[in-house]
């Protein structure tokens, strides 16, 4: 047997003994991702326990998703960093719907934050960071995010950046600096549904300009800029929410040549850019016309709320380091120390690099199941977009009703029909046994005959 835990030198119920040395073995390396567990049988024999009590806590780990059980092969080390099931509305049983990345193994992401905290301890001590802190970050922590970005934003700068709790936030306070209510903001005709709640709030007129699948139309946008005469244009030209299109590079000339030809200007939300580092965000072609967001949310956590917004110039900065001392302040300061010091060490880049190994993962995994139905995705995305049958209007509800939620097309619309399609978050699952099972449901919610899914 090639695992067998140590859980005399442990408190507590004995199942729960071998859940914590089987967490504790996954932290130290001797418990790898995707490696044979022991059978229930032999473990409560080499621990000299009830069958029970190992069936029990293997429930356990599974519920908690460090395990993951595999028909007529047995148990394994799940693929993915423990995710403690929430509370889902019912009926959902599982939710594909929030395009959040996934946690594997590789990212060491409990490990990481513990030492993380201790390196902050044994340099400042916790508290120096439990008061309020400046507007958009210090000096220091702007440096360190701006030298970050060059990577890929060679003009990022720190007199130019802002530090901002999540880009949501970005979002709001950028529509509220650059328009006012009755004013319209240009976006793809499918668009995350953030920026669509923010206009809502502050009475900015969203017109949705069309694309294809390789993303928006330049020729489109430059009608809509002559015709509307916008206060700003809102894009997501890499692995765009929720289609996954990722701009060409002509359509990027094209569309930085159209912002500076119509006197406008760019709202570029990189949110997935650092999943795909091979798309140049459209910023570098008009530094000058583009705020340029970019955020850990999609390739860390979204729960760590530090996103980084590179402006135009030292004035804009300034502008808006005040709208965000307006409306909440300041990011929460631990979260940004942690960040900091996650990117001063290379962490964050390894980190990064594990999620977006995962991303690739789960997409191989997705092809397989969805092969001979139509969606658009790409390598390295959380999610995809499915194309539903037009006979069959109620495949989400009918999700829905079997507990597996994704997200329809009508959330993504801006103006015009919402087409049908949803959004599928892969990232979203625990591991990928459960987003096996939530493919398996999907693809029979499709395979499904009309007639057999009504509720009469």
């Amino acid at each position: 047997m090639d695992w067998s835990p140590t859980i005399s030198e442990l408190s507590g119920p004995r199942y729960q003994r071998i859940v914590e040395a089987m967490e504790a073995d996954i932290a130290a390396g001797r418990l790898v991702r995707g490696q044979q567990l022991p059978t229930q049988r032999a473990l409560a024999k080499a621990l000299d326990v009830d069958l029970t009590t190992v069936t029990r806590a293997y429930t356990e780990a599974r519920r908690r998703g460090i395990m993951e059980a595999r028909v007529g092969q047995g148990s394994f080390v799940s693929e993915t960093s423990a995710r403690r099931a929430v509370d889902l509305p019912h009926p959902v049983a599982i939710d594909l719907s929030m395009n959040v990345p996934p946690h594997p193994l590789e990212a060491q992401l409990d490990e990481r934050i513990i030492a993380g905290m201790e390196a902050i301890r044994a340099q400042s001590g916790l508290t120096a960071y439990l008061n309020y802190q400046p507007p958009g970050g210090s000096a220091h922590e702007r440096e360190v995010a701006a030298r970050w970005m060059r990577a890929r934003v060679p003009h990022a700068h720190a007199d130019k950046l802002v530090v901002f709790p999540g880009t949501q936030t970005i979002l709001f306070n950028l529509l509220a600096h650059l328009a006012r209510p009755g004013d319209i903001v240009l976006t793809e005709a499918l668009t995350f549904p953030g920026i669509k709640a923010a206009a809502v709030r502050l009475g900015i007129k969203l017109v949705g300009v069309a694309m294809d699948d390789g993303g928006i139309l330049p020729d489109a946008l430059a009608k809509a800029c002559r015709t509307h005469k916008p206060k700003a244009v809102y894009l997501i030209p890499t692995l765009h929410n929720p289609t996954t299109a990722t701009l060409a590079s002509e359509r990027r000339s094209a569309i930085a040549k159209i912002i500076g030809d119509t006197d406008t200007i760019l709202i570029e939300d990189d949110a997935y850019g650092l999943l795909d580092r091979s798309a140049s965000p459209i910023a570098n072609l008009i530094p000058e016309r583009t705020y340029l967001a970019t955020t850990l949310s999609k390739c860390i956590s979204p729960a760590l709320r530090v996103a980084y917004l590179a402006t135009p110039d030292s004035e804009a900065q300034r502008d808006m380091r005040t709208y965000l001392q307006a409306t909440v302040q300041m990011p929460a300061p631990l979260m940004v120390a942690l960040v900091t010091h996650w990117i001063e060490s290379g962490i964050a880049d390894r980190i990064i690099t594990a999620i977006r190994s995962e991303a690739v993962g789960r997409q191989q995994l997705a092809q397989r199941a969805l092969k001979g139905f139509q969606f658009l995705a790409k390598p390295a995305a959380h999610h995809l977009w499915l194309r539903l049958p037009e006979d069959r209007p109620d495949v989400a509800a009918h999700l829905l009703r079997n507990g597996l939620a994704v997200v329809a097309g009508e959330a993504f619309t801006v103006d015009g029909t919402p087409p049908h399609a949803a959004r599928v978050s892969l990232g979203a699952a625990r591991n990928r046994s459960e987003l096996t099972e939530a493919l398996r449901i999907l693809v029979g919610a499709l395979q499904k005959p009309a007639d057999t899914r009504q509720i009469v």
